[in-house]
């Protein structure tokens, strides 16, 4: 039988299949995390007891919480690194770049499974990875030797066809499939590249393509590893580490998709969706106030030769403020080695720390009612730190054009050769420590116990806490940002904040009412992998939300902390009274203030089942 190289690498890597329920599990070969969900991650490893991490490789990064503003985040990354020293993690200090473009660089590899506590983990599946974002639960286990479940995936197969003009992007393709399929079309699905037009993108290119395919909801995104990732890891010094891999010749996907990229125009995702894409010639009236280059997106040295060849002897308009951030230690010494920097610097630029800063609102906070051009992958409300910016998605080619004339200017024809991709990439690994497995865990002040939760529960009657709309982020339920992330390790301190930015009276509310639910529309939780959007509401009193459907790693989440994620279709207004129901096999749902009864089949499998009944999955260690 033919086969998809998506179902060539989960084949390989199957423990076991459930196909009455749709579900499989496979073997994770490596894991990552961020010091975001690392520090949970890890303090649910450490609680099962396991001396070493069972994994080929697992990395731990420090890139999202570098302001070290106050002893928390510091006595965090002391924490996960003493962890990792311990345990036998790979351990990447603050400043040695994001974790997805160095584990790109550094230890990506066709052919493996990686799981990763991020959602754009699938970054590496530019390589010929396997690559999924999930809750650091998930991974925890994985670290553990533990399979990971998931549904099976159907395969979109995304044909590409000839080249990219000059001035459009690989940015550009992935918005414009966003734009297509929306960010709750690639649900449950692996998008998987092929055709002619795939040997015309860089290895930096198609991790920018499967980074941004996480906005799609999908499990993942892989590209074939061919000659161009022969090419790329020969550059990182590992050329040991090639594998070919692409599907069978004539193999048969689930859905099928054609573009062809040389008809592809620069486009934007305006506020406050990714999928709300537009080309850039019909934004061309707006003027720009901020401009930020760099992200797990577009990060790269790739990424840095076309801006520098826009911004070669100009200056940025006077009334916009442009910030570059390097992707990686590498990336940094690169620009610097080869007059990129000096360009950067002569034009205007802030240089920013090699992490991911403004992406999850640590620094670069826009003015109020600002318009910010961002290269990043999320312009979700109020991730930006203000709440009332206009964020829009851009390449780096647009975000740097528009830089220079001060309104979204596009890119189309011009041609940027000013530098050269063929040069020596260095190897960084400064930065990197090598577990020696002699250090003790130290834990500070501010790093509490995991809280264990009672089962909720067969049967309950519990209030509607809040009442959500369609496409709700993990950005709306725990919000980011330098404000509440140094509390990512004390869930009753975190949980003050969940819905702050569009509810502030909502954590009050659940502790007075002792116990609620969550009423929303579909594709509930997209976004971030963020666990403590399911921790935090789950100690507030949380005990089902209730949802037309629900992001993959989000309901994931849910069931590993016992709360019920139950799908359906209701309308209830704050407080309305809702009694639940449910055995393996349904769920009843009964609006007791509006004397309305809903029933709906469970979709949870026997495990899944169990987990719930149990209080979640730290229950059952």
């Amino acid at each position: 039988m033919k086969k998809t190289l998506t179902y060539k690498i989960l084949d390989a890597h199957k423990v076991s299949e459930d196909l009455e329920n749709n579900k499989m599990s496979i073997k994770i070969d490596h894991t990552l995390t961020q010091d975001a969900t690392g520090t949970m991650a890890y303090l649910e490893f450490l609680s099962f007891g396991i001396d070493k991490v069972k994994t080929e490789l697992s990395v731990s990064y420090v890139d999202h919480n570098t302001l070290q503003n106050g002893f928390m985040n510091a006595d965090d990354h002391k924490f996960l690194q003493t962890v990792a020293d311990k345990h036998g993690i790979v351990f990447s200090k603050a400043g040695n770049g994001i974790c997805h473009q160095v584990n790109l660089e550094r230890f990506a590899k066709p052919g493996k499974t990686l799981l990763g506590s991020d959602s754009h983990t699938p970054t590496s599946s530019g390589v010929g990875a396997l690559a999924i974002g999930a809750g650091g639960l998930d991974v925890a286990c994985a670290m553990a030797g533990m399979p990971f479940s998931i549904v099976r995936p159907k395969v979109v197969g995304v044909k590409l066809l000839n080249k990219l003009r000059p001035g459009v992007s690989a940015k550009d393709i992935i918005i414009y499939l966003i734009g297509k399929m929306t960010v709750k079309g690639g649900v449950n699905k692996v998008i998987e590249y092929y055709g002619e037009g795939v040997k015309n993108l860089q290895v930096p290119e198609r991790a920018t393509i499967c980074n941004m395919g996480a906005e799609l909801g999908a499990t993942s995104s892989v590209f074939p590893s061919d000659e161009n990732t022969l090419e790329f890891l020969t550059l990182q010094g590992r050329p040991e580490d090639y594998v070919e891999l692409s599907a069978d010749e004539g193999c048969e996907y689930d859905e099928n998709i054609e573009i062809d990229l040389a008809e592809l125009v620069p486009v934007a995702s305006c506020p406050n969706s990714p999928d709300a894409v537009k080309p850039v010639s019909e934004l061309s009236d707006i003027k720009v106030d901020q401009v930020l280059i760099g992200s797990c997106t577009n990060s790269s040295y790739y990424d840095f030769v076309k801006v520098a060849s826009i911004l070669k002897g100009k200056k940025i308009h006077k009334d916009v403020s442009l910030g570059i951030a390097p992707g990686s230690q590498q990336v940094l010494q690169m620009i610097t080695k080869n007059g990129i920097l000096d360009v950067l610097l002569e034009a205007g630029a802030r240089i920013l720390e090699s992490a991911c800063g403004p992406c999850i609102g640590m620094g670069q906070s826009p003015a109020t009612d600002a318009v910010s051009l961002r290269t990043f992958n999320r312009n979700f409300y109020g991730r930006s730190g203000t709440n009332s910016a206009k964020v829009y998605l851009v390449s780096p080619e647009v975000a740097a054009l528009s830089a220079v004339n001060g309104y979204v200017s596009s890119p189309l024809g011009m041609e940027l050769n000013e530098f050269s991709l063929d040069v020596n990439y260095p190897k960084c690994d400064s930065l990197l420590y090598k577990p020696t497995f002699t250090s003790e865990v130290v834990m500070g002040p501010n790093i509490k116990p995991i809280p264990k939760f009672a089962p909720i529960g067969n049967s309950f009657t519990a209030k509607a806490m809040i009442t959500l709309e369609d496409n709700i982020t993990t950005d709306h339920i725990m919000p980011a940002g330098a404000k509440v992330l140094p509390y990512r390790s004390n869930i009753e301190k975190i949980s003050e904040f969940v819905f702050s930015n569009i509810d502030e009276d909502f954590s009050k509310r659940c502790l007075e009412n002792g116990a609620g639910v969550i009423v929303a529309g579909s594709n509930y939780g997209q976004g971030s992998s963020r666990e403590h959007a399911a921790i935090a509401p789950r100690y507030l009193g949380i005990k089902a939300v209730i949802a037309a459907s629900f992001a993959r790693i989000h309901k994931k989440n849910l069931i590993n902390f016992g709360i019920l994620p139950i799908e359906i279709a209701i309308e209830a207004d704050l407080l309305d009274e809702i009694e639940v129901s449910f055995d393996k096999e349904n769920v009843k749902v009964v609006n007791k203030t509006k004397g309305e009864s809903y029933e709906t089949t469970c979709d949870l499998t026997e495990e899944e089942y169990s987990l719930i009944s149990v209080g979640g999955l730290l229950n059952t260690f």
